[in-house]
């Protein structure tokens, strides 16, 4: 499957249209990045380890919380794009646990498509971004983008009985609580440095409206090029580039890219 399957009205997309929308994009830009930085880091998952650790948050998230997949005997949530994949994640640095992550799938010839053009193909009606119009090596898609249940309910939305889980006051500061709607943002930039250093030049996500609006507070401008269909929810094909992220990123927002691709570089 080929979308980041967090659905829109789910806490995390909810938390974060509602964060967005309630800030103006260039202020305190400089608090956006430190309590970031702060309390969570960027990793690229470059070692089998930590790719078991992408596996198990999805599992976490699509199997046993959204119910999206089938559960799995050893708790990993795969398939077959992964294989020519590159994935993320992001820690939370105080407990040393990992609260989301996100991957880029490849291609390097005709065989490994995007899941974009083997479930979704149709929904692409503006053929000026078809994949195929591209190099095969220089074409992406960001998907399976999974938060953790923790880390995406603000202290003002926690509520006794919650399905999803929720931040325990006695577990985290009052100053963490402002960061963690920005994971899901992080996630996206994190993917976006990730197909910059890669070469990728085209990359391609289904994802739902109302999200695609929201990035654009940041400044992260997905361009649709189809009407949206039923796909878990209602999502719609987008591209984007990185011309167009780089030329449309706020000023508010662009010293946390900043500082996550100082982090994303050192690790390549």
């Amino acid at each position: 499957m080929s979308l980041s399957k967090i659905i829109l009205n789910s806490p995390i997309i909810g938390d974060v249209a509602k964060k967005v929308a309630s800030i103006k994009v260039n202020h305190d830009a400089g608090n956006i990045a430190e309590h970031f930085t702060k309390f969570l880091k960027p990793q690229y998952a470059s070692t089998e380890s930590l790719r078991k650790e992408v596996f198990k948050i999805r599992h976490n998230v699509y199997c046993e919380e959204l119910a999206f997949e089938n559960q799995k005997d050893n708790g990993m949530e795969m398939d077959e794009f992964d294989p020519h994949s590159i994935f993320a994640l992001i820690k939370h640095k105080p407990t040393n646990n990992y609260t989301s992550c996100v991957r880029i799938v490849l291609s390097s010839n005709d065989d490994e498509l995007l899941p974009i053009e083997k479930y979704c193909y149709d929904a692409i009606q503006n053929k000026d971004y078809d994949p195929k119009n591209f190099k095969r090596s220089e074409i992406g898609e960001i998907s399976r983008l999974a938060v953790k249940a923790d880390f995406r309910r603000r202290k003002s939305d926690r509520f006794k009985g919650s399905a999803i889980g929720a931040i325990s006051e006695t577990n985290y500061s009052e100053s963490e609580l402002r960061c963690f709607p920005f994971i899901a943002i992080g996630l996206y930039m994190i993917a976006c440095n990730l197909v910059i250093e890669k070469g990728v030049k085209h990359a391609f996500v289904m994802m739902e409206p109302r999200l695609a609006r929201s990035m654009k507070f940041v400044g992260i401008k997905f361009v649709q090029i189809g009407e949206p269909i039923e796909y878990h929810g209602l999502r719609a094909p987008y591209y984007i580039n990185p011309e167009i992220f780089l030329e449309n990123l706020s000023s508010g927002f662009k010293s946390l890219f900043k500082e996550i691709q100082k982090d994303i570089h050192a690790q390549l």
